[in-house]
């Protein structure tokens, strides 16, 4: 792998090797500020359980595709 080639992104959920089709940003608005955001990837099997996961906590969230970064729904 050279410089420019980035390795396959998995997804962020505990075990899962799957390999990262989604982005979910997020944030705890309880210790960050508006501008800091975290990113965790998921699979397409993940993907709701982790944005539901985040959502529960009233946390700030947003899914988009990880290729192009769109965001798909923001709670």
């Amino acid at each position: 792998m050279t410089a420019d080639e980035a390795a396959p992104a998995t997804c962020s959920r505990a075990g899962c090797r799957a390999a990262a089709r989604w982005r979910i940003d997020w944030r705890n608005p309880k210790i960050h500020a508006a501008d800091r955001t975290k990113t965790w990837v998921a699979c397409d099997e993940h993907r709701d359980y982790l944005r539901e996961f985040l959502a529960a906590r009233s946390f700030p969230v947003t899914v988009a595709t990880l290729s192009t970064a769109e965001p798909e729904a923001a709670r």
